[in-house]
């Protein structure tokens, strides 16, 4: 019988590469792609990426999405205690509903994975990371030629403002500064994929407006048919 288990979902190209690892080992049954949302924005937490394309992301895919909306407009934002509590919610339900392995795809930051291992212990679960330490450059490569199609929705001013809204592809990685880790590991970009080899089709989206928000440069991602879905109230136009 396969374990279930639920996905820490980004919508970025690293959650896709670790869901496809995941599902390739055939031990695991992914229940759901969790992804915490800004209630006030309707956007993917640190991503920037609008609730619209997510839901459409999860469809194309094929597994259920369980959208965690996290606080935005009280002062301070989320702190670390209300994301806690707030977790602590989610992963009791998981855990009632017969589900104590959440998957994630981080690389290399042995702190934030150790808090994470922390905080599912408190809950009596356990975490897997599916591409712990890999190398971020063959991972970069490999998860361009297994044909993953990715835009880089938000960048730090370290990255250069220039690369919001690009393609992932080999053109991006000969450009990005050699500081700068090419899957993004410390934080320095995020992307949203839109295609590739766990899409059952691609997701229609296309680059919208570059924003400068908080220090950081924001492409706003839209769906090809977003001014006829903002008319019929499908999502809403900001």
């Amino acid at each position: 019988m396969k374990i279930p288990v639920v996905m820490s979902w980004s919508g970025g190209k690293d959650s896709a590469f670790a869901l496809r690892e995941l599902l390739q080992t055939g031990e695991f049954d992914v229940v759901s792609l969790m992804t915490t949302v800004s209630e006030e924005y309707r956007r993917i937490s640190h991503h920037g990426v609008r609730e619209a394309l997510l839901e459409e992301q999860a469809r194309a895919i094929g597994i259920p999405l369980e959208k965690v909306y996290l606080p935005s407009g009280e002062p301070g934002g989320c702190t670390n205690d209300v994301y806690e509590a707030i977790m602590s919610r989610v992963m009791a339900d998981y855990k009632a509903r017969g589900v104590e392995t959440v998957a994630f795809g981080d690389l290399f930051l042995e702190d934030l994975r150790a808090w994470r291992e922390a905080n599912l212990a408190k809950a009596d679960m356990r975490g897997i990371f599916p591409i712990w330490k890999r190398n971020t450059t063959k991972v970069a490569h490999e998860v361009i030629q297994l044909g993953y199609k990715a835009y880089l929705s938000c960048v730090e001013p370290k990255v250069g403002s220039g690369f919001v809204g690009r393609l992932y592809d080999q053109e991006f990685l000969q450009l990005l500064p050699s500081e700068i880790d090419p899957c993004g590991e410390n934080g320095e970009f995020h992307s949203f994929v839109f295609d590739g080899p766990i899409f059952r089709r691609p997701v229609s989206v296309r680059v919208g407006e570059i924003v400068t928000r908080d220090g950081r440069y924001y492409a706003d991602l839209l769906p090809k048919d977003f001014v006829e879905k903002c008319m019929a109230g499908l999502i809403p136009p900001v």
